[in-house]
């Protein structure tokens, strides 16, 4: 005799909102905003806050379509099990068909209302994330983050895009910054819950190559990252607000990382230099982007 399987209850509003990864949405929306407010040029607001609603709408797209696609990973993670699919509150298809939707209305509501170039790097993005990095990398490759790292890169190049028209040195180095902040910021949360991504079998670099060689890796990505940080200063791209901002959070940033490099775990050691280097790095970006932004409006 055939079961049927029951039907879940229709999904609440906030199941939804929680698809599109609100936490990590805000620091895409921030970086966007920063790059497009960043620009040489004035943008008419209602089109500013279309293209920063499509950075947004296209940031919440790619991460529906990302816990999706890994709703069985989710599901195996104690910090990802909550999430409205592994806990079944929601049913696969709707999450597919919201993630698809999203971004398919982003990206034609910014060629539509800002221009082609924007809407075209919001497409390579959303692309980027769920195909190359969600799809590909995520589950074959312990350099899934480094390679994957780029998608969460490209906002502050939409955001330049969509006030300018064209891509210059500037948002490029942003890009980069962005690039390699990515592995120091997620190998060092990736160190304190190892065990979960072990669990579920993703290829992490601590659980592949182990952590000595996790804690070498953030060392040696925090080099070019801090090259990228600071290079828009004696380029003359930016004043010395953002040099001087830039110089001495990076110089943070840096001790924190050489730390996390050099220290070796003991047992129950609570690893609290590498959960204060994942926490400062999040705040690092806002307050690197935010001197970007005072340096162009009040240098």
């Amino acid at each position: 005799m055939q079961t049927v399987a029951p039907l879940l209850p229709p999904a609440d509003w906030r199941d939804f909102l929680a698809l599109t990864k609100p936490r990590v949405m805000t620091l895409v929306v921030f970086t966007g905003l920063c790059g497009m407010l960043a620009a040489p040029v004035s943008i008419n607001p209602v089109i500013g806050f279309t293209a920063i609603l499509c950075i947004a709408l296209g940031a919440g797209a790619a991460g529906a379509l990302n816990q999706w696609y890994e709703a069985d990973i989710d599901s195996q993670m104690r910090r990802t099990s909550g999430r409205p699919l592994p806990a079944g509150r929601m049913e696969r298809q709707s999450a597919l068909h919201f993630g698809v939707g999203l971004a398919a209305f982003s990206v034609l509501l910014m060629e539509l209302a800002v221009n082609m170039v924007a809407a075209a790097i919001l497409t390579v993005s959303i692309l980027f994330y769920v195909l190359v990095y969600t799809v590909w990398l995520k589950r074959r490759t312990p350099q899934n983050i480094v390679i994957g790292g780029a998608a969460g890169a490209f906002p502050p190049l939409i955001g330049w895009a969509a006030a300018t028209g064209d891509i210059a040195p500037l948002p490029l180095l942003l890009f980069a910054l962005v690039f390699l902040w990515t592995p120091p910021h997620f190998w060092a949360l990736a160190l304190f819950v190892k065990t979960d991504y072990a669990n579920a079998g993703v290829p992490m670099l601590p659980v592949v190559r182990g952590e000595a060689v996790t804690r070498t890796q953030i060392g040696l990505y925090t080099i070019p990252m801090a090259l990228a940080a600071v290079l828009p200063w004696p380029l003359g791209l930016t004043g010395a607000i953002y040099g001087v901002i830039a110089l001495a959070t990076t110089a943070v940033f840096a001790l924190m990382a050489a730390q996390v490099a050099t220290r070796r775990q003991v047992p129950g050691d609570a690893m609290k230099p590498e959960k204060r280097l994942f926490g400062y790095s999040v705040l690092y970006l806002f307050v690197v982007f935010g001197a970007l932004v005072a340096d162009r409006w009040f240098a």
